[in-house]
């Protein structure tokens, strides 16, 4: 066992594992950043990674040979060659310090394998006074129920023909959000049902895949969506509507919970906010 629980457990402020993402608390053990080691050299997908879903190879991995872990800190490198390459380090420790180390480490392996972008990537706790970048949030469907909301939302497949064709389009205009790329795999036949809602015959939010996968104990987790309403349909509620219809959606298939990550200050982060769901932490990334 390369990882010491006993260190590395008091240094996670948040529940992030290097290229997993956020993780439930109860799944969170040395375990997993064990599994991430052996995955490095292999290209293949651990039975619990959310990315394994859209198929081929896992691009990120983590530079085993570079991992710094010491009893106060620890320095876990990871690296894409997606785009123009990035190599993340991610930053587990209590002193500030620790950033300052990761961005050296960050530039000197950017550097080596010739990419052009090197990152800090920081969890930080519930707690963090001024927090910026992502936050970690909790839907627990056990603890009270998701009502299906009153409102014009249905699967993109169960709506008309005429407004099923408004899909594209919508897609292309969010292409920022992902949607784009959601569109692409709905196409190819490797995407589950994905909600919208629809004004006027025409669709103007939608979010999803709607999916449920075991996590690494095997409690059932909705996998986190891509989710977005076009401009001139904001400021209607129609983002509240798509969001409660997801959440009814994951409660009645089985979802014991979900994980999300919203931009700190952001309109999803006030959604969920409003709705009561658990601050995990942040994720704060910065350029080395």
């Amino acid at each position: 066992m390369f990882f010491r629980w006993d260190w590395l457990r008091h240094q996670l402020t948040a529940p992030i594992v290097p290229t997993l993402g956020p993780i439930h608390p109860t799944a969170l053990t040395v375990s997993m950043f064990e599994d991430v080691l052996r995955a490095a050299g292999t290209g293949d997908f651990l039975p619990y990674d959310k990315d394994r879903r859209w198929g081929g190879e896992k691009d990120e991995k983590v530079l085993r040979e570079d991992v710094v872990h010491q009893p106060e800190h620890t320095l876990i490198p990871t690296l894409t060659r997606r785009g123009r390459g990035t190599v993340k380090v991610f930053a587990y420790g209590l002193r500030d310090s620790v950033v300052e180390e990761a961005a050296e480490l960050a530039a000197k392996l950017a550097s080596r394998h010739d990419l052009v972008n090197a990152r800090v990537v920081r969890p930080l706790g519930p707690e963090t006074a001024h927090p910026r970048g992502t936050r970690i949030q909790l839907k627990d469907f056990t603890a009270r129920p998701c009502p299906a909301p009153d409102g014009p939302v249905r699967p993109v497949t169960a709506w008309s023909a005429a407004v099923q064709e408004t899909f594209a389009p919508f897609a292309e205009a969010m292409t920022g959000d992902g949607l784009a790329f959601l569109h692409a795999q709905m196409q190819a036949g490797r995407c589950s049902p994905v909600l919208a809602t629809a004004v006027e015959d025409r669709i103007v939010g939608a979010i999803g895949p709607m999916e449920i996968q075991p996590d690494a104990i095997g409690r059932p987790q909705l996998m986190s969506q891509y989710f977005a309403v076009l401009p001139e349909g904001r400021g209607q509620g129609l983002g509240r509507i798509l969001w409660r219809a997801a959440m009814h959606w994951g409660q009645s298939h089985g979802a014991a919970y979900q994980l999300l990550q919203t931009e700190v200050g952001g309109p999803s982060d006030r959604l969920c906010q409003a709705d009561g769901l658990t601050s995990l932490g942040f994720n704060h990334t910065t350029r080395a």
